[in-house]
């Protein structure tokens, strides 16, 4: 057992003090009429009665231990490992177009995404939009709701038109160097587009791909548009543990979004036993000690004389 306050148990010299002074104090004597006739010894009855009149420092040294905050170790625990992870979305024009179960892109990547917040509760997410500019819609964190919350305003058919070209290069540029200022856990970007990049070409997607593993980045890129993926993303991806994925309808976009979950488990490490406050032992022996004090009060007593 230890104390929060340690300094507070030095007090305990006052009830030490107090049980010395009890055990060699010389008592008022008194002379009776009975004193000139022979008495048995009896030591018992003596050591009783110092017993019962050493309960009160007893209990005022169980009193300032109580007061010191007796702690003991509590269970050792698992605190999960945060996982920093950019959502980069698209919102060029072209997501403003059906896909092959009539629902929009960017309302279905929406959906996904504040779905894939859900269930990623404990790690750091935050999101991106870009088309022709970048723009940190939600900055990391914690408070997954502020995500869910802020992406039913993402509506790729209102964006201005400075947004409707496709830059995928500075929309990872953007979300790595928010995810290199995370020193804690790992990090993963989850891009989802439907179109081919302006700024990819001439070794740029292979560049950015290197940029990304030298930060230790995963990225994740989700094609939703007509056909195959540009293979811009596959070379941008391959520098880095990610993967590219094709999804023509939401249902295959949610379960992309469920494999990298699956493919990114929540990481548990042990964080240390910690302190905690334990009173239960000091009460019951505080408590026993309070009536035994009571019951020898009614006749367990030094008299006066």
């Amino acid at each position: 057992m230890t104390f929060a306050h340690p300094w507070i148990v030095t007090l305990w010299l006052v009830p030490v003090f107090l049980l010395l002074w009890e055990a060699f104090r010389a008592g008022p004597t008194v002379a009776m009429p009975f004193d000139h006739r022979p008495h048995p010894k009896r030591p018992w009855l003596r050591r009783s009665l110092w017993l019962t009149a050493a309960i009160p420092p007893v209990i005022l040294a169980v009193t300032i231990a109580v007061i010191a905050g007796p702690q003991v170790m509590g269970e050792p625990q698992i605190r999960r490992e945060i996982t920093n992870i950019e959502i980069a979305l698209d919102v060029s024009g072209s997501m403003g177009v059906a896909m092959s179960d009539g629902t929009l892109r960017s309302e279905t990547a929406v959906t996904s995404i504040q779905n894939f917040c859900k269930i990623r509760k404990g790690d750091a997410c935050g999101l991106t939009i870009f088309g022709g500019e970048t723009i940190r819609w939600t900055p990391l964190t914690l408070d997954l709701d502020a995500i869910s919350l802020a992406a039913p305003f993402i509506d790729a058919r209102k964006m201005p038109p400075h947004m409707n070209s496709t830059r995928i290069g500075a929309a990872l540029r953007s979300c790595m160097g928010s995810l290199s200022e995370q020193e804690e856990g790992d990090r993963l970007i989850v891009l989802v587009s439907d179109g081919f990049s302006s700024d990819l070409g001439g070794g740029a997607a292979r560049q950015i791909g290197q940029e990304l593993s030298s930060l230790n980045i995963a990225l994740y890129a989700i094609f939703i548009g007509s056909g195959s993926a540009p293979g811009q993303l596959y070379e941008v991806v391959a520098q880095t543990q990610g993967e590219v994925f094709a999804a023509h309808d939401s249902a295959a976009l949610q379960r992309v979004f469920e494999h990298i979950d699956a493919m990114e488990p929540a990481k548990l490490k042990p964080a240390g036993a910690r302190p905690i406050e334990d009173f239960s032992l000091l009460a019951w022996i505080g408590l026993s000690l309070l009536g035994s004090h009571l019951f020898a009060s009614l006749g367990w007593r030094v008299t006066p004389w």
